[in-house]
């Protein structure tokens, strides 16, 4: 089964793609560990994505969709993906499909987790990562379980930037919305709820 999943920063996404995973096997592909995989092994695509990252600069929808690509067509995308953080706008949608196209492929569904944006501040504001492999867990947990690294509180989970983030999501992302309503394929769960209910709506409505 072929996925994107949208939602606001924050919403639970990486938790349920993370539980989808698990049980079928699906290949999770996130735009931001693609990027930072690339910059770190060094590949052409990852020090072109360096030279904007470096400048402080977005980098551009074409080279996003080329490591996108590149990485639909690795071995283990081939039984199904869920695209977590890419698409970002209807732009990169409309070429999304039009590269899966040419590899014979489509989307099955478009997976919205919505959540109330004041739950989202209050749920992201209480976030700590590891500064050494990037596990999320809550407030108060100061050593890494999974690799006994520091947690900390990033800056952009910090209530102000917090809300930025969600207006930015509002105007650029939600058109998304609208545009996989059009083509059929939008199902929307409720994430303002504990992650194993939540799970099982996923699962209905995907048919899993």
């Amino acid at each position: 089964m072929n996925i994107v999943l949208l939602g606001a920063p924050g919403a639970g996404k990486g938790t349920q793609a993370q539980k989808l995973v698990a049980e079928f096997g699906f290949a999770h592909i996130s735009t931001g560990d693609l990027l930072r995989a690339a910059v770190k092994a060094g590949t052409k695509l990852g020090v072109e994505a360096k030279g904007y990252m470096d400048a402080g600069k977005l980098v551009p929808d074409a080279l996003v969709i080329d490591l996108v690509k590149e990485r639909l067509e690795a071995d283990d995308a081939q039984n199904g993906f869920i695209l977590d953080g890419f698409p970002r706008n209807t732009a990169q949608a409309v070429t999304l499909d039009s590269e899966l196209a040419a590899m014979g492929r489509s989307l099955d569904a478009a997976l919205l987790v919505a959540v109330p944006s004041e739950s989202v501040v209050a749920r992201l504001s209480s976030r700590r990562t590891c500064k050494s492999c990037g596990y999320t867990a809550p407030a108060g947990v100061d050593v890494c379980p999974r690799c006994n690294g520091e947690m900390y509180q990033r800056d952009d989970d910090k209530p102000e930037t917090i809300r930025h983030r969600l207006d930015v999501y509002e105007s650029q992302t939600a058109p998304l919305v609208e545009y996989y309503k059009g083509h059929s394929i939008l199902k929307e769960v409720n994430g303002d709820r504990p992650v194993d209910e939540v799970y099982a709506d996923v699962k209905a409505l995907l048919a899993l």
